[in-house]
């Protein structure tokens, strides 16, 4: 194995939560979340190459994820009439955790997916404890700009997980 397949496999492994919980936050269904992750793996390795070190692999990697998530959503909304498609043969890769039992992590998950890409992709660096600063960066808007649509999308979820609980009673 080459040198630079061998680093990025490396860092690959050490950040593949993020692109699990980013696979979760966009995909509502299992199949659709590993084609997810398979996707965002394929598209950080072909641009591997012009991964310039100006910034952490991390921030690279949550940039390109989340660029490949939102890319990735549009396509299956096109083509939203094929689901759950049963391919025998194949195995699932091993998730990083297990949450099935979680009914509150499963919750917010629901709740998420509700949400529009932009918000998903504010909910998702706030969660992972980004400043305002950082997102802006992430997300190329000013940080003005990022608090405000940070309260509202984390204002929305608040909404939706309310209505889900009212549901359930």
């Amino acid at each position: 194995m080459s040198s630079p397949e061998k680093e990025f496999l490396e860092k690959i492994e050490k950040h593949k939560g993020v692109v699990f919980k980013i696979s979760k936050m966009y995909m509502d269904n299992k199949d659709d979340q590993n084609d997810l992750y398979q996707e965002i793996i394929y598209q950080a390795w072909k641009s591997y190459g012009d991964f310039q070190k100006r910034s952490d692999f991390s921030t690279w990697l949550y940039r390109t994820a989340l660029n490949t998530a939102i890319v990735f959503l549009r396509s299956e909304k096109k083509r939203s009439f094929i689901q759950n498609q049963n391919v025998d043969g194949l195995s699932a890769r091993q998730e990083p955790y297990n949450d099935t039992d979680d009914v509150n992590m499963k919750r917010m998950y629901e709740a998420i997916h509700q949400l529009s890409p932009i918000d998903k992709a504010l909910i998702f660096f706030f969660l992972e404890g980004f400043s305002g600063k950082e997102i802006a960066v992430q997300l190329g808007i000013t940080e003005v700009n990022t608090r405000v649509k940070l309260k509202r999308a984390k204002e929305k979820l608040k909404e939706i997980i309310t209505k889900q609980g009212a549901g359930s009673h």
